[in-house]
């Protein structure tokens, strides 16, 4: 069987977690701070404790050396659910005897999990991922796996690991799924927010639609009164979208094949921000740099229109589940 830690933050990590599995034959179990939804209840499931609560162990002062000086990004000395997560973990290895465990993502984790003998995959990050933590992480894992295509992105962090990266394209749970049927016929724009967070308002969304109205602007995940579990039919039916640069959230517009304006947001490492350039110098979609005044759409929304969907293409997105889970169950073979 096959392991998978992924991250709790945002829903990016877990979407990506089950795409992947539902590719395997191998049986999957997810390990992850995350609760388990309806929608992954079908999926064996290791619910872990967080790592920052504030819990202290005896007398000891909680989140003191998080980095234990500079070798890891997040150890800190006291917190029990750091602690108790750990002991999970080693318990659940010795008593299932994984053949692999994918690490999405936690330089921690992937260093725990090799240290009881166990083959690690890295599924390596976007951004400026050179720093000593990474690199580490990348050095101990059998294989890594970058979620785009090398094609549309190539970062230097990844090239001393180059025999032992596959770039299997951008991973969207929507891959395969048929196109709804579209029945608007009247322009418009669906932006996309997201489950790690945005710092977009409905106020945007307004004052952006006030002097654009030629276009019917729809918002999605800006907060709760704006979720919407099915994007799908939204991507399809859009003239053009507006989304953050989130792997997951590029790889459902990919899948969707719509003309796009990504707008980055701030994430650790330059996250967001390389992926966003990247796509740009691609020639896959329209980049702002950051949320445009409300007089600068209109150029912008004819840019989109005007390059098109084909360069979605680019960054392989059909398939790329599969490709994934193929490397996986040839790892765990050996």
């Amino acid at each position: 069987m096959i392991g998978y830690y992924a991250h709790h933050h945002g829903a990016g990590h877990v979407t990506r977690a089950a795409s992947i599995a539902a590719e395997l034959e191998e049986p999957v179990t997810v390990l992850s701070s995350r609760p388990r939804s309806a929608e992954h209840a079908h999926l064996d499931w290791l619910t872990l404790p967080l790592d920052v609560d504030t819990t202290t162990m005896g007398d000891r002062t909680s989140d003191l050396d998080p980095t234990a000086s500079g070798v890891v990004h997040w150890a800190p000395i006291g917190v029990q659910g750091l602690t108790e997560r750990m002991a999970m973990i080693a318990e659940w290895v010795a008593r299932t005897r994984p053949r692999l465990v994918v690490v999405d993502v936690s330089v921690e984790i992937a260093l725990f999990v090799r240290l009881l003998g166990i083959p690690v995959v890295v599924v390596a990050m976007p951004g400026d991922r050179t720093d000593e933590q990474h690199q580490l992480a990348y050095r101990i894992a059998t294989a890594i796996i970058a979620p785009w295509s090398n094609n549309v992105y190539d970062p230097a962090s990844l090239h001393a690991f180059s025999t032992k990266t596959t770039y299997v394209g951008s991973i969207s749970r929507f891959a395969g799924r048929p196109r709804t049927q579209n029945t608007t016929t009247e322009p418009n724009v669906f932006v996309l927010g997201g489950a790690g967070g945005t710092s977009l308002t409905n106020q945007d969304i307004a004052g952006a639609a006030e002097l654009n109205s030629e276009y019917t602007w729809t918002a999605a995940g800006l907060d709760t009164q704006t979720w919407i579990e099915d994007v799908w039919p939204h991507l399809c039916a859009a003239s053009v979208v507006i989304t953050h640069a989130g792997q997951n959230a590029l790889a459902d517009v990919a899948s969707a094949r719509v003309p796009a304006i990504v707008v980055p947001h701030d994430r650790p490492y330059g996250e967001q921000d390389a992926t966003a350039d990247a796509l740009a110098a691609a020639g896959v979609a329209v980049v702002a740099p950051s949320w445009p005044s409300p007089d600068r759409w209109r150029a912008l929304l004819a840019e989109a229109v005007r390059l098109g969907s084909e360069g979605w293409l680019r960054v392989e997105a059909s398939g790329a589940a599969y490709r994934a889970a193929r490397l996986l169950s040839k790892t765990a073979a050996v």
